[in-house]
């Protein structure tokens, strides 16, 4: 069943929820990689593997692809610079024409331009009026951002000296609609075109037949060639490129799940190299369709949701309307997520997004090269999910929500369970922190206290404990649980983010809870904890233990533990050993990385610097911080014996 499932999605997606197998334990979805062997996990039993292509993009199922290639990897396009792309701008979704005074046009001796042909050629003599002068303006739409390098024109050869272009102005822009009306040359012709463009050249009196141009080291979206009317030629306009496109982007069909799930990890592959990227982001919803539309009822600025007859409207509903119509497309906030912001590539893996169980998944990747960069490649996304979920929602929150930083404070974690239909349900909720809790104090399902034996702890794995609670589900839905634990928060915004599982399926999806209101008798509906007072100094302690290296086994190496508060990321960190006189006599490895977040962190001095044991006497262990605002010192001394 699992090939044929995989099998039949590459050619018919919208079969998603015909074939979805909602007894399964996990799915695993793969989009790309298609030559990599299945996953180790979906040889287990219970577990169902669907690949899906890059290249299988399907407008009907809101997906696209811009100047990318989709063969194995998504990479951006890459111009060769031996390839004239004038020939290929239509086929590639842009556009070239032309305006005669009466409006942009594609007028067939365009053709002459890309026909490869040089006895043909484009007049610049107006057909009509020879006797007026006017400018024909050749407009190039390349359908994406590229590093445009070369333009190339002249005559037939048989005119070469007689009939080429003697005035011509070139100019490019980006695109930007927000630059409009803001670059140096300006145009408004007939047929509802505006353009402006930064000139690249304005050259009134040339005397070159054959003109081969360099253009600007800047990216280009649009190329303007005008030149007055006149007995000039233009054989074959030849346009250059030269590396990756500057800005492509994939938009994935909607990936159907089949029924309500609960959402895994994203995980990915690739590469970013240096002076390009790739902007990664999802998000999730329950239906089919992302978007709202709106309709004009033309009584006054009226809008509506629904159509003519009273029906909803949908896309094809909208498209069929008539134009002054159209009311507009906006997200459908109530049935999807937004769009996340781009995720830290580098990491290579995320949470799915999703503030409840969703049935419907879509990612896009935005990528950006710049000249001479080796280009970007994005070769697997990978994510999880479990069908049905463990519940529909466990809303919860955390009380209370301000803590004095680095000092110990009790903690009420609230979950609201909504549990219906063909949930699950969970026996175990994992809490993220960060730090292990130096107890869990009391478990509460409703009014019912547990006694120690009905709830177990697991252990702190550096990221998060878990607490084992007899199985919720049905019967249980709507109490209110309550774990009270004591720990510790070191920055700004802790979030106590959760999850909740059922430890009898090591296979499933651990379910995220969503934050909100799980408790109206308590305020904040937030997992967040804040300090209570913010500012101070970034070291909240440094602690040394007893030393003596004498090599007996106790206390020969001196621990060192320290707790940063309130940094906003990562920021240099010094630790050294100093003696009486102020002279550094070793230096304490922090990590490997020399800097430090907010957190409590331990470092070891074994008593020597390199291989020399340093003598008896008082010493000075320095910690210095470079703080957001400023810089932290804190000194703790320690007698070296032995």
């Amino acid at each position: 069943m699992k090939t044929t499932i995989a099998i039949l999605r590459r050619f018919l997606p919208g079969l998603a929820l015909i074939l979805a197998e909602p007894g399964d334990s996990l799915t695993i979805y793969r989009l790309g990689g298609e030559d990599l062997s299945v996953p180790e996990a979906a040889n287990e039993e219970g577990v169902d593997f669907v690949q899906l292509f890059w290249a299988d993009v399907d407008e009907d199922l809101f997906g696209s692809s811009h100047q990318l290639e989709t063969s194995g990897s998504l990479t951006p396009v890459r111009l060769d610079p031996s390839v004239n792309l004038t020939p290929l701008i239509r086929e590639r979704g842009g556009r070239i024409q032309l305006n005669n005074s009466y409006g942009w046009q594609d007028q067939p001796d365009l053709d002459f331009l890309f026909d490869g042909d040089y006895d043909t050629a484009f007049q610049g003599v107006r057909g009509d009026q020879t006797g007026s002068q006017y400018y024909k303006g050749i407009w190039i739409d390349f359908a994406g951002l590229f590093p445009i390098r070369r333009v190339v024109f002249q005559p037939s050869p048989k005119f070469l000296n007689e009939r080429f272009v003697k005035n011509y102005v070139i100019g490019t822009n980006d695109g930007d609609i927000r630059k409009r009306g803001t670059r140096e040359y300006r145009h408004s012709w007939r047929g509802g075109k505006f353009f402006d463009f930064d000139v690249v050249y304005n050259v009134t009196e040339n005397r070159t037949p054959i003109l081969d141009l360099e253009l600007p080291d800047i990216p280009i979206a649009e190329m303007l060639v005008e030149s007055p009317s006149g007995d000039w030629e233009i054989a074959e306009l030849e346009i250059y490129g030269d590396g990756y496109a500057a800005r492509a982007n994939y938009v994935s069909n909607i990936v159907d799940l089949g029924g309500r799930s609960s959402l895994g990890d994203l995980t990915w592959s690739g590469s970013e190299d240096p002076g390009a990227g790739i902007e990664l982001s999802m998000r999730t919803g329950d239906d089919e369709d992302p978007n709202s539309y709106w309709r004009l009822t033309f009584r006054g600025e009226e809008r509506s949701s629904f159509d003519h007859e009273g029906k909803p409207l949908d896309r094809r509903s909208y498209n069929r309307l008539e134009g002054g119509e159209k009311g507009g497309i906006a997200p459908d906030s109530e049935n999807w997520e937004f769009w996340t912001a781009p995720l830290d590539f580098a990491l290579g893996r995320s949470g799915l997004v999703g503030g409840k169980p969703r049935r419907f998944v879509q990612v896009k990747a935005d990528f950006f090269s710049t000249r001479g960069s080796a280009g970007s490649s994005l070769d697997v996304l990978q994510f999880e999910v479990s069908t049905p979920p463990v519940a529909s929602e466990v809303m919860a929150e955390i009380f209370p929500r301000e803590a004095q930083l680095g000092e110990t404070t009790a903690f009420t974690y609230k979950l609201l369970p909504r549990i219906q239909g063909d949930d699950l349900g969970f026996d175990s909720i994992q809490i993220s922190a960060p730090l292990a809790p130096s107890s869990v104090d009391e478990v509460r399902i409703g009014s019912a206290v547990l006694s120690q034996g009905e709830f177990d702890v697991s252990p702190y794995d550096g990221e998060s404990f878990s607490v084992h609670i007899p199985r919720v589900d049905l019967q249980s839905s709507g109490e209110l649980i309550e774990v009270v634990f004591q720990s510790e928060v070191f920055k700004v915004g802790t979030v106590f983010s959760g999850r909740v599982f059922d430890s009898e399926k090591p296979l499933e999806v651990r379910q995220r809870v969503t934050e909100g209101d799980a408790d109206p008798l308590v305020e904040g509906n937030s997992l967040s904890v804040s300090p209570t007072t913010v500012g101070g100094r970034a070291i909240q302690a440094l602690i040394v233990s007893p030393f003596s290296p004498n090599g007996d086994s106790v206390n020969d190496v001196l621990e060192i533990e320290y707790d940063l508060v309130n940094l906003s990321g990562a920021v240099p960190v010094e630790l050294g050993v100093y003696n009486l006189a102020g002279e550094r006599v070793a230096a304490i490895e922090i990590d490997g990385t020399g800097t430090g977040e907010s957190g409590r962190f331990t470092a070891t001095w074994d008593g020597r610097e390199g291989n020399q044991l340093q003598p008896p006497g008082i010493y000075l262990i320095r910690l210095k911080v470079e703080a957001d605002e400023e810089t932290d010192i804190a000194v703790a001394s320690v007698p070296l014996v032995y």
